[in-house]
């Protein structure tokens, strides 16, 4: 009759580290949803609300071609940009109502995301496998910041509401192309040794040169200087919820332990 195997050390040390793991990252995420939140209500939300009553003012944007038509953006998502629905609207679906019921629906889906980007920053530091503090996680925020805004926006720059976009399956596959090549060209250049750490140079590169996909036609209901405004408002709401994620990553991962 076959033994039962028993728990070896490297099991329960496992399962210790996936714990650890999952406790820092909730309350890494956590923290930084709320500070992307109150970010977004000071700079960002204010700015997506001006450019509602343009594109509301805008009779002709219903009508307009799918490839050129105006799309509506989330409240400042931060992985990766203003997040965009690429369907018409039935006026009579459900929305949360402006204020609190907003603001509170943002708070829990910026937390979620937090969550959710703090897993995948954890297990990275983990995988290192060297000392961690808030001030080594801001390192990993920082390259978390570059990987899934800056690159990113290089092609496809955060939009207002009301403004034209190529096809919403080319973006999210290029954005998705870009954030892995950026990833893996800062992985190159940061941890490998020898001549193929340059092989990093390439990847960032080569995103930028394919190309991100555009509209037929550039359009938008927004004055430019609210789109303007709108770009430099949304990168420092990212900067500042992926530095505190990364300075919390590291600080909870290393008193998990």
């Amino acid at each position: 009759m076959p033994l039962s195997a028993s728990p070896t050390a490297s099991d329960s040390f496992s399962l210790g580290t996936f714990k650890r793991i999952v406790l820092a990252a909730v309350l890494a995420g956590s923290v930084a949803g709320v500070a992307l939140t109150a970010v977004q209500g000071m700079q960002v939300v204010p700015l997506i609300l001006q450019a509602e009553v343009y594109e509301a003012a805008a009779p002709d944007a219903a009508q307009a071609p799918e490839a050129a038509r105006p799309h509506e953006h989330a409240e400042a998502q931060p992985a990766a940009h203003e997040h965009e629905d690429d369907h018409h609207h039935d006026a009579n679906a459900w929305q949360p109502e402006d204020g609190v019921e907003r603001t509170a629906y943002t708070a829990l889906a910026n937390i979620s995301l937090g969550v959710g980007f703090a897993l995948l920053l954890i297990a990275c530091i983990s995988l290192r496998d060297r000392p961690t503090t808030w001030r080594s996680g801001l390192l990993w925020g920082l390259g978390g910041y570059l990987t899934f805004f800056v690159a990113p926006s290089l092609g496809l720059p955060p939009e207002v509401p009301g403004t034209a976009g190529a096809a919403l399956g080319d973006r999210q596959l290029w954005w998705a192309g870009t954030a892995a090549c950026t990833a893996g060209g800062l992985a190159l250049l940061s941890f490998a040794r020898g001549g193929i750490r340059w092989a990093g140079l390439a990847l960032l590169a080569l995103p930028h040169l394919i190309g991100a996909p555009q509209p037929v036609v550039h359009s938008s209901t927004a004055p430019q200087e609210l789109a303007r405004a709108f770009v430099f408002a949304t990168a420092i709401a990212n900067a500042a919820f992926w530095l505190c994620l990364g300075a919390c990553a590291g600080h909870f991962y290393k008193k998990a332990a």
